[in-house]
């Protein structure tokens, strides 16, 4: 995508400006709450493009902000909630201690399987699917596996199952969600909760089961693979049960 290879400010320039023209083209058509409402969806829907989350909450809360400060529009006091509203339906409260929402690269995952092979049909796991990317680079590694996400953001839930039809993914809490069922549980997080990740996977995953993850190594743990692409991520494989490093 174009927009992911803009530096930085320009996808937050970008997203403002169209939520403007946006704006001011509906005044003649709608009310002013209606025009609030749609410019503000634009500008939190372009926040996903943010690669942190300072740069996302700058992104969506640009154009109210500034409608804020010009004083162009007249609305009602409870409308200036509408884009708090709209940016918690997206990013939940819980999940602002999670990994960011960056999609993983399409072609990170792809010789997965040489190092982690599963059975066919094996259920495989997105932890925290987001968008879907990391479902669409599971599926390129495992194209007969049974692939599921989880996803706590209801919308972004939505934008996933309609990217991903052949995957079932559901709005659920990765961390209350049991991982048993799955031969392979596939994380994209942060540093921080990448030992949380690694408890849960010890106390929950089969042995022989797999947990990768992308960019971030559990701390403590001997990796039973990696995988080092050109240019790319390391993809971290460790097969349970999991022994510490001496």
């Amino acid at each position: 995508m174009l927009a992911l290879r803009m530096p930085w400010p320009l996808p937050a320039l970008v997203a403002w400006a169209c939520a403007w023209l946006i704006f001011v083209a509906l005044q003649r058509a709608v009310s002013p709450v209606a025009a609030l409402l749609v410019a503000c969806l634009l500008g939190t829907a372009a926040s996903v493009l943010g690669d942190s989350w300072w740069r996302r909450g700058l992104i969506a809360a640009g154009f109210p902000l500034s409608l804020a400060l010009l004083g162009a529009a007249s609305l009602p006091t409870w409308a200036w909630l509408v884009p708090l509203v709209l940016l918690l339906l997206v990013y939940p409260l819980n999940a602002w201690r999670d990994a960011p929402l960056f999609p993983t690269p399409r072609h990170a995952l792809q010789a997965l399987a040489v190092q982690a092979p599963l059975p066919l049909g094996a259920r495989v796991l997105d932890a925290g699917c987001g968008l879907g990317d990391g479902l669409k680079a599971l599926r390129l590694a495992y194209p007969a596996a049974q692939l599921n996400g989880l996803e706590w953001s209801w919308p972004l839930r939505l934008l996933c199952a309609s990217r991903c039809p052949w995957a079932q993914v559901r709005r659920a809490d990765m961390w209350k969600a049991d991982w048993s069922a799955y031969q392979m549980v596939y994380l994209f997080q942060r540093p921080e909760s990448m030992a949380r990740a690694a408890a849960k996977a010890q106390a929950e995953l089969a042995p022989g089961a797999w947990l990768v993850s992308l960019e971030f190594a559990v701390p403590g743990w001997l990796p039973s693979a990696q995988l080092r692409p050109p240019g790319g991520r390391v993809v971290w494989l460790y097969r349970m049960p999991q022994q510490q490093e001496k």
